[in-house]
């Protein structure tokens, strides 16, 4: 129960973080950097439950990666694993506003270093009193 409690709360620190950052810090940013693209920054009601998933996912793999190296490398590893990939993906499909980097950057880090906080902490075994 523990392990599926922390893993629901990283789900929840993720969707908020990337909801903050992304639809009140930077929706401006985005809606004209698609917009000088051509293309519509997508916000529809399925964005948002995909939004989720997407945090559902990244809290379980960060689960199984926490089990498997520190605070640090778990951390690390997360990050690299979501956010790095993600922006070479969108890079290479010419939708990456890199001067939101500067931004994004900084806050993933934190939002990943959080969500294995918090599933270390909320998952971590109980100690035994002899």
């Amino acid at each position: 129960m523990k392990k599926i409690l922390a893993i629901l709360a990283a789900t929840g620190w993720i969707s908020v973080s990337e909801f903050t950052r992304n639809q009140v810090l930077f929706n401006l940013y985005w809606t004209a950097h698609y917009k000088g693209l051509g293309l519509t920054f997508p916000s529809a009601p399925i964005n948002g439950v995909m939004w989720g998933l997407w945090s559902f996912i990244f809290a379980i793999a960060i689960f199984i990666i926490s089990r498997r190296f520190s605070l640090i490398e778990g951390g690390l590893l997360a990050w690299l694993m979501a956010f790095v990939m993600m922006w070479v993906a969108i890079g290479n499909l010419g939708v990456l506003p890199l001067g939101l980097l500067w931004y994004a950057v900084p806050l993933s880090l934190i939002e990943s270093f959080v969500a294995i906080w918090i599933i270390r902490k909320l998952s971590a075994p109980e100690p035994i009193d002899h």
